[in-house]
């Protein structure tokens, strides 16, 4: 399975941010979740959260997005500096 591209945590709650790529290119994803103990000490993740975690997970959706927005600006020019190295070879 592949790495996460970046995660963002505040206490039990985190942003996982996925990069995909397909012929169309690259975007990102991005899974919400929250992590708890179960009665025998387990630690379990859920997508699921309670009125108190809303603001903090919005906050930490905020943050994902401003990474994202960064790494696609980096993204780009690295794209556009291999496209200029390999019309350089024609």
């Amino acid at each position: 399975m592949a790495s996460p591209a970046h995660k963002i945590r505040f206490g039990n709650l985190s942003v996982t941010i996925w990069r995909n790529s397909s012929e169309k290119g690259v975007w990102y994803s991005v899974n919400p979740g929250r992590s708890y103990k179960k009665g025998d000490d387990t630690w379990r993740e859920t997508d699921s959260f309670g009125y108190d975690d809303i603001l903090s997970v919005s906050k930490l959706l905020d943050q994902a997005h401003s990474w994202i927005a960064k790494q696609m600006q980096a993204d780009a020019k690295s794209r556009k500096a291999r496209e200029e190295a390999n019309s350089g070879d024609e």
